[in-house]
């Protein structure tokens, strides 16, 4: 029988341990691919730990993709042969220490010697069969309707934040504090990248969060992802072709479509991007979303993510941007961890948002470039001013280092689980349940909905469009055909609030016949 010991948990739950040992012991190939472990109850007795304790465990690894389960048979160890040898060590690889960075980059004396500052978002959800296909009409103040009658709008595609959720009298105070204390600082040019302060305090955050150790002077600050992704094309090249997923958030293949640079549409299956396919497209660098993909909700398993660093590392000026646009909402277990934290050949670029975590108008935005793309940024691209104001970058510094932001994220999480499991439940104690599946509801902001009807995806958005209801069809979001994801809807209820649940369900079982 597997055994391990938890008097080394240190400060980890006994669950989070469980977790590190078995994917340890995978890893280093001491479990094997098909082999099968102990069942829950077993294992929990052996251990003299809870089962729910395992269980958690287990989940953690599945959604990862080290283990995989078979019904009535148990629980097997995931083919990771794609992995290289020193995989187990990659966790604890860092480009260069964390305190030594901090320690070498003084917040109040930071020398601008070797990067001067001038040397010479994840977004909202747009329907896929929005407004320009429907015969009624759309008022701007979020009124839907025909002729003179004009209700309500409930809309399942927005990624807005509910205004009671925003810490405003924290905000407030910490404003107040920097007006204050930071008046040089407020008033004083900060380097290209950003206020070194809020770039060591974010760099600390994800040392303690997400396993990512990076230098503050590797993180580069933007008003919102969008902007970044126009920064990326400049550093990495008009002359590379870029791919994309498909299905994806089309607003990215757009963006380098506008900057004029080739980009390529790259299938999906159960794993996510098809390296297949990548390779035959003659891509140089993958934007992806592989801890929440948006919007099929596919998590990319571990052997997958480390396919694809192969093809990264297979051929000099290849890139994956990985997009982390809302993995702080995990709903059960950890966060997925980030490729960012396995890349030995320094070939992720990572980019996050606040737009998610405190509001869609907060347009606070950060890339982490691997050592040799930061040395490139400042030598070629410091001429840019950085976008985001001084009072925005050390308020949200003093949010992040005083514990404000982890509370926050706490208290959001918890927030939008009992927004989830409310939704969820009422959907499945209505009318609609007998017609109704649920898909991927563990992972970010959004689910998938899959409704039995006759009629065609664009009838069912126009119905409820026509009723008051926004929602958006899985299948406008692909570029080829796909009839076999037909009747699947994308639910994003980071805007809903209850009182609408119910009449959002009502009017989805009215739009389905």
């Amino acid at each position: 029988m597997l055994t391990y010991s938890f008097s080394d948990a240190g400060s980890d739950s006994l669950y989070q341990h469980l977790y590190k040992c078995i994917k340890n012991d995978i890893l280093a190939r001491n479990l094997r691919a098909g082999e099968k472990l102990p069942s829950k109850r077993s294992f929990a007795k052996n251990l003299g730990i809870s089962v729910i304790t395992v269980e958690n465990a287990y989940a953690q690894l599945i959604s990862e993709g080290y283990l995989y389960s078979v019904p009535k048979k148990g629980f097997f160890v995931s083919d990771i042969s794609m992995l290289p040898p020193e995989a187990a060590f990659s966790q604890n690889v860092s480009i260069r220490s964390l305190s030594d960075a901090i320690k070498r980059a003084d917040m109040t004396d930071y020398t601008e010697k070797a990067y001067p500052a001038d040397a010479g978002e994840t977004a909202g959800l747009a329907s896929p069969f929005g407004a320009a296909h429907l015969p009624g009409k759309i008022d701007p103040a979020g009124l839907v309707g025909t002729g003179g009658n004009l209700a309500p709008l409930i809309d399942l595609t927005s990624n807005q934040t509910d205004i009671r959720n925003f810490p405003f009298s924290i905000w407030a105070k910490l404003v107040r504090e920097i007006l204050n204390e930071n008046q040089q600082e407020l008033v004083t040019n900060p380097p290209c990248g950003g206020v070194l302060k809020l770039r060591a305090s974010i760099a600390r955050h994800l040392k303690d969060f997400r396993g990512i150790s990076v230098a503050p002077e590797q993180i580069i600050m933007g008003a919102g992802t969008e902007y970044l992704y126009s920064l990326l094309i400049q550093l990495l090249g008009f002359d590379k072709t870029y791919a994309v997923e498909d299905p994806g958030y089309q607003k990215i293949a757009r963006i380098y479509e506008k900057h004029k640079v080739a980009c390529r549409h790259i299938p999906l299956d159960e794993s996510g991007v098809c390296v297949p396919a990548l390779e035959e497209s003659g891509a140089d660098v993958l934007h992806l979303s592989p801890s929440h993909h948006f919007p099929t909700g596919l998590v990319t398993p571990i052997s997958r993510r480390y396919e694809l660093l192969g093809w990264a590392a297979r051929a000099e000026g290849r890139y994956i941007i990985e997009d982390d646009y809302d993995s702080e909402f995990r709903m059960s277990g950890n966060p997925i961890p980030a490729m960012q934290s396995i890349d030995l050949s320094e070939k992720v670029i990572y980019i996050n948002t606040f737009t998610k975590t405190l509001a869609s108008t907060v347009r606070i935005s950060y890339m982490i470039l691997p050592r040799h793309l930061a040395d490139r940024f400042y030598r070629e691209l410091s001429f840019y001013s950085c976008t985001v104001s001084n009072f925005e970058q050390y308020t949200l510094a003093r949010f992040i280092e005083n514990g404000s932001f982890e509370k926050h994220l706490n208290r959001m999480r918890s927030y939008y689980h009992r927004k989830r499991d409310l939704l969820i439940s009422r959907i499945r104690g209505s009318e609609l349940n007998p017609r109704a599946v649920i898909r991927e509801e563990n992972a970010g902001l959004h689910f998938i909905l899959e409704l039995q009807t006759g009629l065609s995806d664009k009838e069912v958005c126009e119905q409820a469009l026509q009723k008051g209801l926004k929602i958006a069809a899985l299948s406008g979001f692909y570029l080829r055909d796909t009839p076999e994801i037909e009747h699947r809807f994308v639910v994003n209820y980071s805007a809903l609030r209850e009182e609408q649940i119910d009449e959002a369900i009502r009017i989805l079982c009215e739009s389905i016949d």
